[in-house]
């Protein structure tokens, strides 16, 4: 069988077949599934059943989104993010993954470079090479908690540079990108006429006195960003694979082109959900939001525990943080993760996943439980002793 050389060259995702090794073994404390853990509230449940009884889910929406889930995203646009829109310029997607998917399609050809900081989401990077991109990778900062390095993404531009791409609250390392940092991108993508296209779907979840700020707010950025967020995080809703995204009319009318071959439409019943989701109560946010608050902190104070293993940078934001394995077994991640997991009955995920500047790290996930995170944590001590 002729299979294709572009994704044939794909590693296999280090994420997934650590989720695969996971199940070999009973009993096992996880900290590698970025998932909320507490389900999706009961109002959106009810809305869509509702919905299913009155016969609205059984056919195609447009393939641009349900006209009263893209009102209502309008408005959370600009109460949220202080971005002034309207429903031309937005595109309800399949998750933020099959949006972020369409921006990347819509905004490079081949041998385009695509400009990345990075330890970032492992799928950003694979995005780029399934458009037959070329992923260019610019370390963040570790020092300064993993901070985007504008000098370092400067000396990376080439003609062939066409966009940047970002999450932010990041994930795996659970570090905002602050407004100030993020205007002084803006001006880079200015002069070189460059296209950003953010992944903003912890865009609730900041602590202490971060801010989560959208380059689209910018005016000047109008022309220049594409937006894309999600419903998986904020509302507990990872299994009903509903996002959407923000661009410019212009831009918005390449990305439904590829939209619509990779998707039609987002699933019409999450649509529904989606817009009880951003019409109910928001209670939910803030509860999620006081969780992961406090479970952070308990992983921190765990961690310290173990300070002869592992040193971190506290996350601003997420639910996700990224230790540095210290020593030499922290040299291979995928090994380490994969010891832990069969001696210690603890899953993790390798920072080798999120690019190669994650070597030496692990990824650990904070919204479960917080006995979940103690279990986790009292098998590490145990195994590390």
């Amino acid at each position: 069988m002729n299979t294709s050389n572009r994704v044939n060259q794909l590693k296999k995702s280090a994420i997934h077949e650590m989720t695969r090794l996971s199940k070999q073994y009973d009993d096992v404390a996880f900290l590698s599934w970025a998932k909320p853990t507490t389900g999706t509230p009961k109002h959106i449940n009810d809305a869509v059943i509702n919905a299913i009884k009155n016969g609205l889910t059984g056919g195609y929406s447009q393939s641009e989104g349900l006209t009263e889930l893209r009102e209502e995203i309008v408005k959370k646009l600009k109460r949220d993010n202080n971005i002034d829109a309207n429903i031309s310029q937005i595109i309800v997607t399949v998750g933020a993954i099959e949006g972020l998917a369409a921006s990347v399609l819509a905004t490079i050809d081949p041998g385009d470079e695509v400009i990345l900081p990075t330890p970032t989401y492992s799928t950003h990077i694979t995005q780029v090479k399934l458009a037959s991109g070329i992923p260019v990778l610019v370390p963040l900062i570790e020092d300064e908690n993993f901070a985007l390095d504008i000098e370092a993404i400067k000396k990376a531009i080439t003609p062939k540079t066409k966009a940047i791409m970002f999450c932010t609250p990041s994930n795996p390392t659970g570090t905002v990108f602050p407004e100030s940092t993020l205007r002084d991108l803006g001006k880079i993508v200015l002069k070189h006429n460059l296209t950003v296209i953010t992944d903003e779907a912890y865009e609730y979840f900041t602590f202490d006195d971060s801010k989560h700020f959208s380059m689209a707010s910018i005016p000047e950025l109008s022309k220049n960003v594409i937006s894309n967020y999600t419903f998986t995080k904020t509302y507990a809703m990872t299994g009903w694979r509903i996002g959407y995204l923000h661009a410019d009319e212009e831009i918005i009318t390449q990305i439904k082109k590829a939209h619509i071959p990779l998707s039609i439409c987002a699933p019409v019943a999450s649509q529904y959900a989606a817009i009880e989701a951003l019409k109910g109560s928001q209670d939910c946010i803030k509860e999620f939001s006081l969780h992961y608050l406090k479970a952070r902190n308990l992983m921190c104070e765990r961690l310290d525990m173990l300070d002869s293993v592992f040193e971190y940078n506290k996350p601003e934001g997420s639910y996700l943080m990224f230790p540095k394995i210290l020593g030499e077994q922290g040299n291979d991640s995928i090994a380490f993760s994969k010891n832990l997991l069969k001696e210690a009955r603890v899953s993790t995920t390798p920072g080798i996943a999120f690019g190669p500047t994650g070597e030496n790290h692990i990824r650990l996930s904070f919204c479960v439980p917080e006995e979940m995170i103690n279990k986790a944590f009292d098998r590490m001590e145990k195994y590390f002793k």
